[in-house]
């Protein structure tokens, strides 16, 4: 097999890595092949579902998801038109009820609280009634911002069976918050965290990121403990990226202009200090970015764990996976060129839901590559038994230089011989080690991306 050469860029923080092939590794697909030809082999009892709203009432600096501000008179009514459409076209084409059981739900974007609360309320119906999702038997995950995180909102969450609330505050101090080009006061970020514990929705996470100009380890611990004050269940800890088309890569070069080492180090240092700091206050470590409180209720799969499981994307920036193919629709950072494609999908009529339009085949050397990165990236790691009944080998087998250079460079373990697994220092270069296990062809279809 042929295995990946480095990536030619240096430094620990090269690509956050949350799903493998990136979208920009995605392209038109000329068949535009039928979902239910797509799905008719395809495992259909643990499925994940998740549905993406592409609105926020501000985008913030370091932001390149796909999300436009605001919306327009009838423009969300109008997308919750057309997510049902599309829903009733993947429905369908997955075939006979019984066959068909969702694990897990989530519900992203954008700001999923950007919607109204009885916009919320239809989107739990969409996934109940169209799709057929039992919210209130499976885990739920919901993202929401402060400024929408209002108690109406929160009511219908939680009463339609929201088991995991996500709220992006990213510094706790407002100065930084201004820095990353996010509008927002503490006070109304205590505001909103005192509204969540309100709804006693079981799990409580708060994203926070490190990296900021002008954030020194005095500020960012200050912000650990303004979240920790909240006995979180969940905290994810981020680095900050400057990537291209975003507010901060207008502003000036930053890090989109290419490998800056005191950047790194003042990263790596942060990251180093939060982790120890939460490990010291009764947080396991899941994940370079995810820390979990010991006592808290299990929650399901984490964010990485989707190597086996298929999962069924609603709306224009949602992915879905199948053994044969990952598929979405177009995708984009710019402003202009997101409005025009979420119009796009709001015109669309069920027809042309019911084929895949843009998407990366997957042969079984990408889902080994997707496999063992999404797995080694977990604080867990892989076990080498699950890996061999999947694929009928050893990692190595597959991926040997690459994992040497690991091992030589000291982030794997050799503590446990049934477990692949990253040491600390490992973990802390998640955003390097992901990017070298990218095989030649995504990452030639990734340089060849035109921006937009």
């Amino acid at each position: 097999m042929t295995t990946a050469e480095p990536a030619t860029r240096t430094g620990p923080y090269q690509h956050y890595v949350y799903a493998y092939p990136h979208k920009t590794a995605y392209r038109e697909l000329p068949d535009r092949p039928s979902l239910k030809a797509l799905w008719a082999a395809e495992p259909k009892d643990t499925l994940s579902l998740y549905l993406h709203i592409p609105f926020c009432e501000v985008r913030c600096g370091f932001c390149n998801l796909f999300t436009r501000i605001g919306a327009p008179d009838g423009l969300t009514g109008a997308y919750l038109d057309a997510l049902e459409r599309q829903a009733r076209a993947v429905r369908e084409a997955l075939g006979e009820t019984d066959d068909v059981r969702f694990a897990t739900a989530a519900f992203g974007g954008g700001t999923p609280t950007f919607l109204t609360a009885a916009e919320l309320d239809r989107l739990c119906d969409i996934a109940e009634h169209r799709m057929g999702a039992d919210l209130r038997a499976v885990p739920l995950s919901v993202e929401a911002s402060p400024a929408t995180a209002t108690a109406d909102r929160l009511a219908v969450l939680a009463g339609r069976g929201t088991t995991r609330l996500s709220l992006g505050v990213q510094s706790f101090v407002d100065s930084e918050a201004r820095a990353a080009v996010r509008p927002q006061r503490r006070a109304d970020v205590e505001a909103a965290l005192a509204r969540v514990r309100d709804t006693r929705i079981p799990v409580l996470n708060i994203d926070l990121i490190y990296g900021i100009d002008g954030q020194t380890e005095q500020t960012w611990r200050h912000s650990l403990d303004a979240a920790l004050a909240w006995r979180p269940e969940e905290l994810y800890l981020y680095p900050l990226y400057v990537r291209p088309l975003t507010g901060l890569d207008r502003r000036g070069p930053g890090g989109a202009a290419g490998p800056d080492p005191a950047w790194d180090e003042q990263r790596l240092r942060l990251y180093r200090a939060g982790r120890d700091h939460l490990l010291a206050h009764g947080y396991t470590q899941q994940s370079m970015r995810m820390f979990r409180r010991t006592d808290a209720p299990p929650q399901g799969a984490d964010d990485y764990a989707c190597q086996t499981d298929g999962m069924i994307g609603l709306g224009c920036g949602a992915r879905s996976y199948t053994a044969g193919l990952h598929y979405s629709f177009d995708y984009a950072v710019g402003m202009h060129q997101i409005r025009g494609i979420i119009d796009d999908y709001v015109a669309a009529d069920a027809s042309d839901f019911a084929h895949a339009e843009v998407g990366h085949p997957m042969n079984p050397q990408e889902a080994r590559r997707r496999h063992l990165l999404q797995s080694l990236l977990q604080a867990e790691g892989l076990r080498l038994d699950d890996y061999r009944a999947r694929f009928g080998g050893a990692p190595a087998d597959d991926f040997g230089p690459e994992l040497e250079r690991f091992a030589d460079r000291g982030w794997l373990t050799d503590t446990d011989p049934t477990t692949l697994r990253l040491t600390p220092e490992g973990l802390a270069h998640s955003d390097a080690i992901g990017p070298e296990l990218f095989s030649p062809a995504v990452r030639a279809a990734m340089t060849a991306y035109e921006r937009k």
